[in-house]
Order: C-alpha cells, then structure tokens, then sequence
C-alpha cells in the first residue's frame, strides 16, 4: 500500500528543489548591478584544465557597478580575460596588471523588460515543474485507491498537496516579483 506521508514528502522536496532552481537562475540574470553570480559560469584554461573563475582569482564588487577580479596568479590574466570574453557574461574586461574590472552598464529600458521576460520565461517553466509534481502525486494517489488507500485519506492527501502546491507558486511568484523589482529599479 502506498505511504500518504511519503508521496506528500517527495513531491514537496521535489516543489523545493524547482523553487531552488528558480532562485538559482534569476541570480544569474544581470539586473544592472554587480553581482559575481553572474561569473559563476566562466571556466578558465588553468595548468591544462578548464576551472571555475572562483577557483584560480578572488572576486569582489568593490561598488555597484564594478566587478573586481584579482587572480592569485598574475600569469593568469590574459587566461581569465580570455575566458570572460568567450563567456555569455556580455562584458568587456579591462585589466591593469592586476586586476580586471568589468564595469556593469546601466541596462536601458528596453533591455530592463527583455530580462523581465527572461525572467518571467523561467518562472513559468519552474511552476510547470511544479505543477508536473503535484500531477503526478494525484495519479499515485488515485491509484493507490485501488490498492486498498480510503477515498477519505485520498481526499486529504490531494487537499494536503493543493495546499502545498500553492504554498511553491506563491513562493516562485515573490521570487520572480523581487527580481522584477530589482530589474526595473534604476
């Protein structure tokens, strides 16, 4: 027979998992401030191996619209810039020696409502997941019925999921609101 408890417990975990994946993914989208987030992507050519940037420089946003990147081996700029460039990040590094910056420009208007649809775009597949989830633990449960499961425990089980099921797209909506919010802020 089907555990009621263990059904509900697994398509929450999975809701957060697609609730985590959400928060993951606006954090990359540029909203017109320094974030390193939006590095977290670059691979940089490191003695013979493709690393994460973190791994090989110190990243740091000395102020809003400037990314500091200090490598820990100074041989290691031209591999860093190169890799910055070959990266979707969309910025031009400039280096001194030392440090590369990349300065953040002010995204326009028209842009500002692209990363809003970008947004909104991975929003929608995120609630989809998460509407997936609760489909498919529906179907566990009908058929769990068959299996000898009361329709009462049934009905409460699928309220008990509704329930959760509202609680993640409440939770995905505010997220996508926030980073709205943080987009078309100027």
């Amino acid at each position: 027979m089907l555990d009621v408890k263990a059904t509900l417990s697994d398509a929450q975990e999975r809701m957060e998992m697609a609730a985590m994946y959400l928060a993951d993914e606006l954090t990359h989208i540029r909203a017109g401030r320094a974030n390193t987030a939006i590095l977290d992507g670059v691979k940089v050519e490191s003695y013979g191996s493709k690393v994460p940037l973190n791994q090989v420089a110190n990243i740091s946003t000395p102020d809003a619209r400037t990314i500091a990147i200090r490598p820990w081996d100074k041989k290691a700029i031209k591999d860093i810039e190169k890799a910055i460039m070959d990266s979707d990040v969309g910025i031009t590094p400039e280096n001194n020696g030392e440090v590369i910056r990349l300065g953040i420009p002010q995204p326009t208007e028209e842009r500002r409502k692209e990363l809003v649809k970008q947004c909104n775009k991975i929003g929608e597949r995120t609630k989809v997941e998460v509407r997936n989830v609760r489909g498919e633990a529906k179907d566990k449960l009908k058929k769990a019925i068959k299996d000898g499961l009361s329709e009462d425990l049934e009905k409460d089980a699928e309220n008990d999921l509704q329930k959760v099921h509202d609680k993640y797209i409440k939770r995905i909506d505010d997220l996508l609101a926030e980073k709205q919010k943080e987009i078309m802020t100027v």
